[in-house]
């Protein structure tokens, strides 16, 4: 009985063994079978432009790609409505691939089908259409968005606006307006991915800027330290404030979020700073010794703001977001002029008849002149020491037409007419009313002591003051 038992076991385990090879054999003959026809075949899950070729031949493949991408046609929606169809042969499209169809076939394994039943592979043909074609189209699409997009309701980014009192961000809003590009990018891709529709509604231009953006929320804190900034100017001996209200006005940001500044408003500022300080036009006030604060006439020792230069200036101070006073740059005839003239002057006061000489604001020298007669009366006027010269001999015409020639030891001319400071020996008196029957030419007569101790003090670009 257990030799019957041992014999039924071997018998079954042989049978068992018999059928499983008979099995095996039939499964590697299948696959071996399969692999030798997909040696002629491409391999299932092969997609090539989007298309499954699975199984085909190239011819077949060549063909099922003509007439999926040839023969039906591609629509391009706007508007909810059909914009166009177009058939690929409109496209120039290329019928015979076969060529590529083999080297994309050449390059599977055949014994590998059994791993691609779970995998996908996709391949794209290198060119299916005229891109010269496909170009065109694009071009005629992009111009019919960008009319349409005159129409729509805009995108609009993040901004930032001055609201209540301070800076404040504006939210983004989506609007209705097309993405040409982005469009114009999905037409040639579904053309080349064998789809055969393009919804342009899909491609709304979208908010670069939204109220989320870190670098938005940073540029606005910056502008509220920018909106609180206290900056002036020092000019002619004043403090010139610049109002809060008008500083914040000028600040402003461009689509990146970047800070600039109204430049046109910046301009008309430092604008109306020249038409009220400027010295070439505008008398000065100057603080005399005897009379007070008295108005000068411009003379030539007179400037002018670089409105260009200065608004540039001025804008690169306030984008450093820090607390300023400056002096505006000028443009003048005079070498080294300044806006603020300082303690360092020669004043003439025509009414007393009286000239000093100031240095850092102490007086070095005062002392009694003579200035120009009624008929040829000293120009008041902010001007300056031209030069300086000794032993000239000055020569002009008198009043009835005759020539005069005085000699002098001491010559400061203080403008572009021949008007100076000078010692005069003729002279017996200074002072009181002489200058009305015993004056100059227009000149500043001086003492000859006086201007012997005058003279070396006195610098070239030195202001004067005549009033």
């Amino acid at each position: 009985m257990r030799k019957f038992g041992e014999d039924f076991f071997q018998q079954k385990t042989k049978k068992m063994i018999i059928i499983g090879l008979a099995v095996l054999l039939v499964i590697v003959s299948f696959y071996s079978f399969k692999s030798i026809q997909y040696a002629e075949q491409f391999l299932p899950r092969t997609k090539i432009n989007n298309i499954n070729v699975g199984g085909l031949t190239i011819g077949q493949a060549n063909r099922k790609i003509n007439n999926e991408l040839s023969e039906t046609p591609f629509a391009i929606r706007l508007d909810d409505t059909v914009w166009k169809k177009i058939q690929g042969s409109e496209l120039g499209w290329q019928e015979d691939h076969k060529n590529e169809l083999m080297g994309i076939k050449e390059k599977q394994q055949p014994f590998a089908w059994g791993i691609q039943l779970f995998l996908e592979k996709k391949h794209q043909l290198s060119s299916t259409y005229d891109q010269t074609k496909v170009n065109q189209l694009a071009e005629n699409l992009g111009a019919v968005l960008v009319q349409k997009n005159v129409t729509r309701i805009p995108t609009k980014n993040a901004t930032i606006e001055w609201d209540k009192g301070s800076f404040v961000i504006a939210p983004e809003k989506k609007g209705t307006t097309f993405d040409v590009a982005a469009v114009q990018k999905a037409l040639k891709a579904n053309l080349d991915n064998g789809k055969h529709l393009l919804d342009a509604e899909k491609y709304y231009a979208q908010p670069v800027l939204t109220k989320n953006d870190q670098n938005l929320k940073k540029q606005k804190a910056k502008l509220n330290r920018f909106a609180k900034l206290k900056a002036a100017y020092k000019i002619s001996g004043k403090r010139v404030d610049i109002p809060s209200e008008e500083l914040q006005s000028w600040l402003t940001t461009n689509e990146k979020a970047e800070i600039l500044l109204n430049q046109e408003k910046v301009t008309a500022f430092v604008t109306k700073l020249n038409d009220t300080y400027n010295t070439k036009v505008n008398p000065t006030q100057f603080n005399s010794t005897r009379r007070g604060s008295v108005s000068v006439p411009a003379g030539i020792y007179s400037w002018t703001i670089n409105i260009p230069a200065e608004v540039a200036e001025l804008s690169a101070q306030i984008l450093k977001g820090k607390n300023f006073e400056r002096v505006p740059l000028v443009e003048s005839d005079v070498p080294n002029v300044q806006t603020n003239i300082g303690k360092t002057y020669v004043e003439v006061d025509l009414e007393n008849q009286h000239m000093w000489y100031y240095k850092e604001g102490n007086v070095q020298l005062e002392t009694d002149i003579v200035s120009g007669k009624p008929s040829t009366p000293t120009p008041p006027g902010v001007n300056y020491i031209t030069s300086k010269s000794m032993d000239q001999v000055l020569r002009g015409f008198n009043d009835d037409g005759s020539k005069y020639a005085s000699p002098v030891s001491y010559w400061v001319p203080i403008d572009h007419t021949g008007v100076g400071i000078h010692d005069s020996n003729w002279q017996s008196a200074y002072g009181g009313d002489l200058w009305m029957y015993r004056g100059s030419h227009g000149c500043i007569n001086t003492p000859p002591d006086k201007m012997a101790e005058l003279y070396p003090m006195l610098e070239a670009e030195t202001p004067v003051f005549i009033f």
